[in-house]
């Protein structure tokens, strides 16, 4: 499949990735693969900004609604399962997009996952002190004994914070020194990196739109309904868990709806960071998605 080519659209929350993806999705007559964690599940639609099936715009996506919050999908996995598609996919199609802000996803797919040492004991270890000490406890630990993977990781995922701690406490070696020094696989197709770039004034008010758009369109009343499933981890993610604190009478709404805008602002900064590691990656200057798509096209290898 060497003629095969995946066009990776990346970039932080609210970047306008989803927008993008469709229209190369309809130039080149293909599908879209969802490299978006939070999209992938069924129960949920309005935080995880989920496109509508008038949104898709009659283009076949695949890792939209495809999973249940009782059966959470890692990033192995969605490899593998990507993968399947990809190869089906390409008996048909030369080029198919794949979009998302999840990076860990995205380079799954792409490169495959480093060859990182494993505990179940530690990591039981770890999932309880979560449940004693609480998640900012165990940031406070991997901030002093990685700094850089802290800079990177989203403070509000408790499965990554734990999965670096694993890997420190049973080894004694930093998390990204094992991230940096493990080889990554070679896939049959190619993949080129275009990721969203706006100025910070402009993301920033695309992030504050569309919270303000989130709680408009009935994000509470989601919440509500997946407040039963508080204890998952898929649902420790911004926007879920400021509400859950609001019902459960810990802040008030306009707290928590201030609270969403700056974790959000936060992840989108720690987002960047990450897609920052992808070399040869183009980033997009236009902030209108008609010229992102001359610019994906123009600089297309």
């Amino acid at each position: 499949m060497s003629n095969k080519r995946l066009i990776v659209i990346a970039g932080p929350t609210a970047s306008g990735k989803t927008s993008l993806a469709i229209q190369l999705a309809k130039h080149f007559n293909t599908c879209v693969i969802s490299a978006d964690s939070r999209q992938f599940y069924r129960e949920v639609a309005i935080g995880t900004a989920k496109p509508s099936l008038e949104e898709q715009e009659g283009v076949s996506h695949h890792f939209v609604d495809s999973h249940t919050l009782l059966n959470p999908l890692s990033a192995s996995t969605f490899a593998d399962e990507a993968l399947s598609v990809l190869k089906e996919a390409f008996k048909t199609k030369d080029t198919i997009v794949l979009v998302g802000g999840s990076g860990l996803f995205i380079d799954a797919l792409c490169v495959g996952l480093d060859k990182i040492p494993f505990s179940q004991e530690i990591r039981n270890q770890l999932n309880e002190e979560l449940l004693q000490v609480g998640l900012d406890a165990l940031l406070v630990e991997l901030q002093t004994k990685d700094p850089i993977f802290y800079s990177q990781v989203d403070h509000a995922n408790a499965t990554r914070v734990i999965r670096a701690l694993e890997v420190i406490r049973n080894t004694g070696n930093t998390f990204t020194s094992y991230k940096e020094n493990n080889t990554k696989v070679k896939r049959d197709f190619t993949f080129q990196y275009f990721i969203i770039n706006h100025p910070r004034d402009i993301l920033y008010t695309r992030i504050e739109q569309r919270v303000d758009r989130m709680i408009a369109t009935g994000l509470l009343e989601e919440v509500k309904s997946v407040f039963h499933l508080a204890h998952l981890q898929a649902l420790n993610t911004v926007g879920y868990s400021e509400l859950f604190r609001y019902l459960k009478s810990e802040i008030s709404l306009a707290d928590a709806i201030a609270l969403i805008k700056q974790n959000t602002r936060r992840y989108a900064k720690r987002q960047l960071t990450w897609f920052r590691r992808y070399e040869h990656a183009y980033w997009l200057e236009s902030t209108e998605t008609e010229l992102q798509v001359k610019e994906v096209l123009t600089n297309l290898k």
